[in-house]
């Protein structure tokens, strides 16, 4: 029954491979629900239609992989960011470079443009916040304050706002007219992955690594409610047009949230995997997510969604008309007041405190410019999706009807037959397109091979064991007619392997178990040195795990034990082993480096103490074994994706060791 009510809300739209190497961002256009850009390690962003199998556009310029695409309200720009830290924006009406902007000195991790002009913003793991004007190609203002990575920037409906979320854990507002910081909020335990603001209201929702979505009042400046019920972090957020509900995509579903009192009014069962944006149009949610080189788009028909209750509390009812901006929630808080006119007076308001951050343009920003490209690769996408340039007030691409749902009563054979057809096409186009000039292919011609390498780091997050297949477990089949399987023996294949299993799972019990009672009887220190002890690097991972969870419990001699195996654990094939190293190396960076660099610099003590010597000699162990790690991380910085910032921060933070 559940899968039928979510083949029926949900389905799969398209699957396309977007790019020759992984893909590393991609956003949807907001106002048509149809543009798609994507962005990769090969240095290009794709622009595409949802709905369709064909690149539109490609943009080059970047010599380094893009980390973050923004396109703006009436999607006629687009912006990228790229790991060297410089900035792009493109006019996808004319199929040119704008502007190039230089400034920031590490990855750009978020940018967002203005709502009623010409100013993007954007975050780094600089740890800096930046506005430019795209008109004058300078910076504008720099905001300082945050002290890890700007992981998303949020302007206010009414443009006098713009939120930053961090790594650092906190969720700051800033005042773009006094050019200030307004409030922190600092109630989140993990990484802030993202902040929306809602489309009437005063009111702000966070989602975090942490594994919760936070509301903020904006005029109180506290916490209207908090929901704590998640899985797996908060990544991607979207209010309804509306104001009704909250919308947040999880590996394997869609939720439904209202905050005042916090509840869950839906969930909605999607298998889009790492879902990286959302948008709502025609009634239906779309979603995009990304694997390696490929690009998932799905649809939610959100006339099948709850969005509120039955007895609502003062929200917006589904069978009411929608009237221009007004209060949704339970308590009347005060409304966006957006301007009537562009954007000339939240700009002058900018440029006011920013004469100090102005750039002028140089020659090799010049030089950048002419060396970007905007190659259209289909035309008549290109046509029907950008209007002309003398249309007074550009509209969304015609084709804005709804998409069409599948069949109720065969959606998986709807859902399978679009795949065997769509690689045909693709590679009887391949020899009269493609082949004369290989280098400049567009990037769908990449989505015809259908054999994919092993990766080298297991993911944390898949939907099916690595190297294993469920036909490697059935006998093989000799011919179309000998297909069906007895009971006894499906079943005696399928168990090959379970004792096995059992044994290994049974041991790392006994295992967990001895350290658990070495902690009780002891301390952590202890239990450390026995997880060690048993040589197995899977105990090592989960006492970690909760290690991490608690900072207090770190001392000097934890490190000294500690950071061998962090050593082990960054050189895992596991991203979840990878990802554990990652979070103690750098909590051992953040709270124990200045202490170890201050002994070993100085100078010696007169006469004996025992006590000083044994530190000094702590010091000196996790010394050389952040020495030995630090090559590892030097190495691992030019990853791309989530991993390689992880690894470029690491690198920063251990920049004293060089």
């Amino acid at each position: 029954m559940a899968e039928a009510v979510a083949t029926k809300t949900a389905w799969k739209l398209h699957e396309i491979t977007a790019h020759s190497s992984n893909v590393s961002s991609l956003v949807l256009g907001k106002t048509s629900g149809r543009l798609l850009a994507t962005g990769g390690d090969d240095c290009r962003v794709n622009i595409w239609s949802v709905n369709k199998p064909n690149c539109i556009m490609s943009l080059t310029g970047h010599t380094s992989p893009i980390e973050s695409l923004q396109v703006n309200t009436n999607e006629k720009l687009i912006v990228a960011g790229s790991q060297s830290g410089s900035i792009r924006v493109w006019d996808l009406e004319a199929a040119k470079i704008l502007r190039s902007l230089l400034g920031h000195k590490a990855n750009i991790c978020s940018l967002d443009f203005h709502p009623y002009g010409s100013i993007v913003a954007s975050g780094s793991l600089d740890t800096n916040i930046k506005l430019w004007d795209v008109r004058k190609k300078s910076c504008v203002f720099r905001y300082k304050g945050h002290t890890e990575a700007v992981r998303c920037l949020r302007f206010s409906p009414d443009g006098k706002w713009l939120a930053s979320a961090a790594d650092d854990h906190t969720v700051k507002l800033w005042d773009l007219v006094a050019g200030k910081l307004v409030f922190e909020f600092t109630e989140h335990t993990g990484p802030v992955n993202v902040v929306e603001f809602h489309p009437n209201e005063y009111l702000l929702a966070s989602g975090s690594s942490d594994r919760t979505v936070r509301f903020w009042d904006l005029e109180k400046f506290q916490v209207v409610s908090c929901i704590e019920e998640e899985a797996t972090p908060v990544r991607c957020v979207l209010f309804n047009p509306d104001g009704c509900c909250l919308y947040s995509g999880f590996q394997d579903s869609l939720r439904v949230y209202g905050w005042e009192p916090e509840r869950c009014f839906d969930v909605v069962l999607v298998n889009w995997g790492k879902v990286a944006d959302l948008s709502v149009r025609n009634n239906q949610l779309i979603g995009v997510s990304f694997a390696q080189s490929t690009v998932s788009s799905f649809v939610v028909d959100l006339s099948r969604v709850t969005k509120s209750d039955s007895i609502p509390h003062g929200l917006i009812r589904d069978d009411e008309p929608l009237v221009p901006p007004t209060p949704t929630g339970s308590s009347l808080r005060r409304i966006y007041d957006r301007p009537s006119t562009s954007c000339s007076k939240p700009q002058s308001r900018v440029k006011h405190n920013s004469e100090s951050e102005r750039r002028s343009p140089s020659s090799e920003d010049d030089r950048d410019e002419k060396e970007s490209k905007a190659e259209i690769q289909n035309p008549e996408d290109y046509n029907e999706i950008f209007q002309p340039k003398n249309a007074i007030c550009r509209t969304p691409p015609r084709n804005s009807e709804p998409f069409p749902a599948p069949p109720e009563d065969e959606p998986i054979a709807a859902k399978e037959a679009v795949k065997p057809t769509r690689a045909p096409d693709v590679q009887m186009l391949l020899p009269k397109q493609e082949l004369p000039n290989p280098v400049q292919r567009p990037p769908i011609a990449s989505s015809a091979p259908l054999t994919r390498a092993e990766p080298l780091v297991i993911p944390a997050a898949r939907n099916e064991p690595i190297g294993l297949k469920a036909s490697d477990f059935l006998p093989a089949v000799k011919s179309q007619s000998q297909t069906e399987l007895v009971d006894e023996e499906a079943i005696s294949q399928i168990r090959k392997g379970h004792e096995t299993m059992c044994v290994v799972l049974t041991s790392r019990r006994k295992n967990l178990d001895t350290v658990q009672a070495v902690w009780s009887s002891s301390d952590v220190k202890n239990s450390v040195d026995s997880a060690v002890a048993i040589n197995d690097l899977s105990v090592v991972v989960d006492l970690l795990n909760i290690v991490n969870q608690k900072p207090s419990l770190w001392k000097l001699d934890l490190c000294a034990i500690v950071l061998p195996q962090v050593e082990k654990l960054l050189q895992s094939k596991y991203e979840s082993y990878v990802q554990t190293g990652c979070t103690s190396l750098k909590l051992i960076l953040q709270r124990f480096l200045p202490l170890i660099t201050d002994i070993l610099a100085a100078p010696p003590s007169v006469g004996v103490d025992i006590t000083r010597e044994e530190r000094l000699h702590k010091c000196k162990l996790c010394y050389k074994q952040l020495k030995n790690i630090n090559s590892i991380i030097k190495n691992k910085s030019g990853l791309s994706g989530r991993h390689g910032s992880t690894f470029r921060e690491l690198h920063l933070l251990m920049a004293v060791l060089e």
